[in-house]
């Protein structure tokens, strides 16, 4: 099944109900709620978005679509930009795994009589290793990305993270 398919019927048959800018869904009249720029996909205030994290690891909910929509992507670049996201994602996750051993070694550090330098130590190791794997995952990630879009679509990319739309 092609992998936009439900997407783009959905918003086919909103668009033909006239139901798209009522209900807000982003794609017609400028970004549903927001103001054409696409606050409606944006963190919220106090998310944990600024690296990489949240809903979908580009700082808005749904990252696929979005981009998918304000690139202007096609088909085959839809696949692509979704293998990519799906390889990011696995790594985020992974980081948030690293980050709970992170924090139960710095527990575990300070748990018993004596302060546990090497424990510390060791919590600290796992997140500065972490970082440096997630650091790495978006710059592969972004270099992928910037491979596959012509040069209008790198533009628009570039202006949505310059004007903080899409968080890295």
């Amino acid at each position: 099944m092609h992998p936009m398919y439900f997407w783009k019927r959905a918003r086919h048959e909103a668009h033909a109900q006239g139901a798209c800018a009522h209900h807000g869904c982003g794609v017609a009249g400028g970004g549903g709620g927001g103001g054409g720029r696409g606050e409606r996909f944006a963190a919220p205030p106090g998310d944990d978005f600024g690296h990489w994290g949240g809903g979908g690891g580009l700082g808005v909910r749904r990252p696929l679509r979005f981009l998918a929509h304000k690139l202007e992507l096609k088909d085959p670049q839809v696949e692509e930009l979704a293998r990519i996201l799906n390889e990011l994602k696995t790594e985020r996750a992974q980081a948030e795994v690293d980050d709970r051993r992170t924090l139960a070694a710095f527990a575990d550090a300070v748990a018993g009589e004596a302060f546990d330098e090497a424990r510390a130590k060791d919590g600290g190791e796992i997140r500065t290793k972490s970082a440096e794997r997630l650091r790495d995952a978006v710059a592969k990630a972004l270099a992928q990305i910037h491979a596959m879009l012509d040069p209008e679509q790198r533009n628009r990319l570039a202006y949505l993270i310059r004007t903080g739309v899409l968080t890295l």
